[in-house]
């Protein structure tokens, strides 16, 4: 059975009301619970996906790697992007109502205060870089034995400046913003299309469904600026590369063909749709019991 509409809009005005003028740390904190639940499902796939991006392997491939360095290294260099995800996503739901809020209540077209919201949310959450820089190197097997913990990686690669901490920003910042943007108005659209359920079981599939489905499209279509990234951060020391530059290596090293620039797409798809399908499921929960 679905809601009736009168309901649903009742229950959106009522979140509206208890926000009042004030910072809306709710948001922020519905995105950080978000992000932990996610992370820590996740991470062991995404490690997969790291290890095919970086040496341009299959998915069995990669598997057999992490099989083979034996369970005490699956969650090595987790607690970086927990760090950084957790704060990323607080600040991405966060500062996207910050701004797209009061830009339409005066007057602003809703789809550019979209937009704007969400491209300052993703260019905020690029303070965050060093700890997916930490991840990059934690979870390459390059650095097993040079590296004894995160810590430890965070003052090695901080006696080469800070600077350093942000190698690979353009890519991060050309996919954070526009990935936002996508989401956050292909969600609010579908958020509308799709009918209101009263069962808890339809309501928590179709939140997923919507997660997943959006995760799986925007993580394929910038997968090769992720490529890109992994490929610059893998590195230590040394000049600053022109990221077009290291994407033309990238695409000589694997034979000029566009088809091994997405390899590890079909694993990174999986990951997405299990990662935005938890993720989105996991902040509508929250803020239900939240507001």
């Amino acid at each position: 059975m679905f809601k009736p509409a009168e309901m649903n809009e009742k229950k959106i005005d009522t979140r509206k009301s208890t926000c009042g003028d004030y910072l809306n740390w709710r948001e922020f904190a519905c995105g950080w619970g978000a992000a932990f639940i996610n992370v820590t499902i996740t991470y062991p796939v995404n490690k997969i996906i790291f290890r095919q991006m970086l040496h341009g392997v299959r998915t069995t491939d990669a598997f057999f790697q992490l099989k083979n360095e034996g369970i005490s290294y699956l969650y090595r260099g987790m607690l970086p992007p927990l760090c950084q995800k957790t704060l990323s996503l607080s600040l991405m739901f966060g500062v996207y109502e910050e701004v797209r809020k009061p830009l339409c209540e005066n007057g602003v077209n809703p789809y550019i205060a979209k937009a704007l919201g969400a491209l300052l949310s993703g260019t905020t959450e690029a303070i965050l870089m060093p700890f997916e820089r930490i991840q990059t190197l934690m979870a390459d097997s390059t650095y097993h034995k040079k590296f004894r913990n995160t810590f430890h990686a965070f003052r090695f690669v901080k006696g080469y400046g800070v600077g350093e901490y942000y190698r690979g920003l353009v890519p991060i910042l050309f996919r954070n913003g526009p990935s936002n943007v996508g989401f956050f108005i292909i969600r609010e659209e579908m958020q509308e299309k799709l009918p209101k359920y009263e069962t808890e079981l339809l309501r928590t599939t179709t939140e997923f469904l919507c997660g997943a489905l959006i995760g799986v499209f925007l993580s394929s279509l910038f997968y090769p600026l992720n490529v890109l990234k992994v490929q610059m951060q893998s590195k230590i020391g040394g000049p600053y590369e022109n990221p077009l530059q290291v994407l033309g290596n990238i695409y000589r090293e694997r034979g000029c063909r566009i088809s091994k620039m997405y390899y590890g797409v079909g694993t990174n798809c999986f990951r997405a749709m299990l990662s935005w399908g938890v993720m989105n499921t996991a902040y509508e929960h929250i803020k239900d019991h939240i507001y």
